[in-house]
């Protein structure tokens, strides 16, 4: 089936007149009847009585006349949108993130692109850093952005954007609130929130159990969310990146001797072609001046 058929079918559908209709679509008659022959050969029977000077839709074509309206409205619509991608009349952006890194570090930048578009589709992934990988290889996402993929394959680019330290968060309430900074021993005493959706968790959980803090018998959340509420309860404190945001009912303090560090990166695949809108936004992050923001 062809679409120039279903637009003559159309036209002969709503016109009732092979002659108008072949005027309407800028056709030879003879080319416009041929070709509905060839579809009605197609669908195993006639779609039109032909009734001088009027035609008259059969119970075939009274029935396929909405199904081939349908089929022809969805071409029309992904010729349009293909034109309109092609034009950079429309952009979109599938970026995957693992789920310890906000998605505020992006915003100033996305607002940019987007001005730079008539419509932007902006395509949002989440995921551990595995998953973020995979995401890439399947071609799910052009763009990553994770604090470390533990990923050995050849093709995956990394560019790093910034390193940030992790600080101690506590309730407003808590002892250590009104320290700017503690060392590691002040923790011996506390029930830790394990983020065990980060990246660095278990290198945190490590570099506190050197210094003799119990990090085997704290609280496991899955969600950022979820540690916040359970810190404002009082229930417990956490380790918690420089970029993550957190309310002003809790407190941010730095602990002294600890190696808590991670390194922010872009992740790209390599030789594979991007749009233009991931091109764009490439260049923005590498080129960004992230040390207001990691502090």
């Amino acid at each position: 089936m062809e679409m120039h058929q279903v637009r003559y079918f159309l036209a002969v559908a709503q016109l009732l007149n092979f002659t108008r209709a072949a005027e309407e679509c800028n056709v030879t008659q003879p080319s416009l009847t041929r070709a509905i022959k060839q579809l009605e050969a197609e669908l195993g029977g006639d779609l039109f009585r032909r009734e001088r000077p009027a035609a008259q839709l059969t119970e075939l074509g009274q029935r396929m006349q909405p199904l081939l309206k349908q089929c022809y409205d969805a071409a029309a619509g992904a010729r349009s949108l293909a034109s309109s991608f092609k034009s950079g009349e429309i952009g979109a952006l599938r970026v995957a993130l693992t789920h310890s890194i906000d998605l505020a570090l992006l915003i100033p930048h996305l607002d940019e692109i987007r001005r730079q578009f008539n419509r932007l589709e902006f395509h949002f992934l989440r995921g551990s850093n595995r998953e973020v990988a995979e995401f890439l290889k399947k071609g799910e996402a052009e763009l990553g952005i994770a604090a470390e993929i533990d990923e050995a394959w050849e093709r995956l680019d990394v560019w790093p954007l910034f390193t940030e330290t992790f600080d101690l968060v506590v309730s407003r309430e808590h002892r250590l609130a009104g320290h700017v900074t503690i060392e590691p021993d002040d923790l011996r005493a506390e029930q830790l929130l394990g983020r065990n959706y980060c990246e660095h968790s278990r290198r945190i959980s490590a570099s506190l159990r050197e210094h003799g803090v119990d990090v085997d018998h704290g609280h496991e959340v899955s969600s950022e969310r979820d540690l916040i509420e359970l810190v404002e309860a009082d229930i417990g404190v956490a380790m918690m990146p420089r970029t993550s945001p957190v309310p002003d009912s809790l407190k941010r303090t730095a602990v002294a001797g600890l190696d808590a560090r991670r390194t922010v990166s872009l992740y790209g695949v390599a030789g594979r072609q991007r749009t233009a809108v991931a091109n764009a936004v490439m260049r923005l992050l590498r080129g960004a001046d992230w040390r207001l923001v990691a502090g």
